[in-house]
C-alpha cells in the first residue's frame, strides 16, 4: 500500500513549492492519488514556505499533514524547528546541510543531511538546489518514477523554459547519487 505524507519545507525561493508540485503531477501521471497543500509566510521572497504533499493508492480524505508526515523535506533551520517533531517514528528525515548546521534530536527517523546546495554549484546553477534535495528524496522513497518528474518538469516549466529541463535533470540524478 502506497500511503506517502511528505512536508517540503523552506524559505520561499528555495523552490519549495515546485518540489511539491512535481511529485503531485508525477503522481497523476502514474494514476496515483494525490493532495498538495501550499502555505506561504506573509514575504513574497525569503519567508516561509511549506506544502504538504500526498501520494496514495487510496483516496485521500484530507490535504492536511499534521504529526504524521512520512518524511520531512527540510531546507532551512527554522523549517526544522518547525517541522522535525512532525514525521512519524521511522520516517526520513532530509535536511539542508549545506544551510542547516544543526543536528536533529530525532534518534527514531532516518536522517540525511544533504549539502545540496553545494552540488547545486558544482552543477552551476544555485537554483537546482531543490532538485538534487528532489533527487535524493526519490531515490529514498521511490513513490513516483524520476521520468514522471521530469514530464511534470516540462508542463510546468512551458517551451520558455524547457532549456532548463537537461539541468534540472542532471540535479535529480546527483540528488539520487548522494544517497545510494
Amino acid at each position: 500500500m502506497i500511503n506517502e505524507k511528505i512536508i517540503f519545507a523552506g524559505f520561499g525561493g528555495q523552490g519549495v513549492m515546485l518540489m511539491g508540485q512535481l511529485i503531485t503531477y508525477a503522481g497523476m501521471f502514474e494514476d496515483k492519488e494525490v493532495s498538495w497543500l501550499p502555505s506561504y509566510g506573509p514575504e513574497m521572497r525569503g519567508g516561509t514556505a511549506n506544502c504538504n504533499v500526498i501520494v496514495s493508492d487510496q483516496a485521500v480524505a484530507s490535504p492536511v499533514i499534521s504529526y504524521n508526515a512520512t518524511t520531512a523535506v527540510i531546507m532551512n533551520l527554522p523549517s526544522l524547528d518547525k517541522f522535525e517533531a512532525e514525521v512519524i517514528p521511522g520516517g526520513i528525515l532530509m535536511i539542508n546541510s549545506s544551510l542547516i548546521e544543526k543536528k536533529s534530536s530525532r534518534d527514531d527517523v532516518r536522517v540525511y543531511y544533504l549539502p545540496v546546495n553545494e552540488v547545486a554549484n558544482e552543477l552551476g546553477n544555485a537554483r537546482v538546489a531543490n532538485m538534487v534535495m528532489l533527487g535524493a528524496y526519490l531515490e529514498l522513497t521511490k513513490i513516483v518514477e524520476p521520468k514522471s518528474v521530469i514530464k511534470a518538469l516540462a508542463k510546468i516549466f512551458g517551451t520558455a523554459k524547457e532549456h532548463l529541463i537537461p539541468l534540472n535533470e542532471e540535479a535529480l540524478k546527483r540528488g539520487a547519487a548522494l544517497v545510494k
